[in-house]
């Protein structure tokens, strides 16, 4: 029994790196699509403190916002990648503008722990109801098992109070 847990323990534990290494895999390889303005401006936050994108930004008149949008318009123009554009903005910004943290680091946790998490979490629930399942039944308790002495007492009691 005990090498049953243990082979699904391990098994856990595979598949939990197998995802972490997957994750790391395809944050690394970012897809190929034709750069626009908007898709920058979805992946930007907004710097006039309203932490929301800025294609998002609902600020009327929002300084931030129009000088970001022309940045990105300007650079898509040029022919630059979305990553060339990302870094620029990082670069004048710094990383708190970007909308998602790199996939790099210690903000690479942010992306492999919920899944991790939530494999070992699953985990333990599943172990949790195959002990619960497999638990002994108790016997239930039959008249027999109350001392004869005992029942005398309580009904001698009951005679007294009733």
């Amino acid at each position: 029994m005990k090498t049953t847990y243990r082979r699904w323990i391990l098994w856990s534990v595979g598949a939990c790196l197998a995802i972490g290494v997957w994750a790391g895999v395809a944050a690394a390889a970012p897809p190929a699509s034709k750069t626009t303005a908007a898709a920058i401006e979805g992946g930007l936050t907004c710097q006039c403190g309203c932490q929301q994108t800025v294609g998002g930004c609902n600020h009327e008149g929002c300084g931030s916002k129009a000088e970001m949008q022309a940045m990105a318009e300007k650079e898509v123009a040029s022919g630059k990648d979305s990553a060339a554009i990302l870094q620029d903005f990082v670069l004048r910004y710094g990383t708190q503008v970007l909308a998602t943290p790199p996939p790099n680091g210690f903000n690479l946790m942010v992306w492999i722990l919920p899944i991790v998490g939530g494999i070992l979490g699953l985990t333990l629930v599943v172990v949790l109801v195959r002990r619960w399942r497999q638990a002994p039944p108790v016997a239930p308790a039959g008249p027999g098992t109350v001392d004869p002495q005992a029942l005398a007492e309580v009904e001698e009691e009951m005679k007294h109070l009733g």
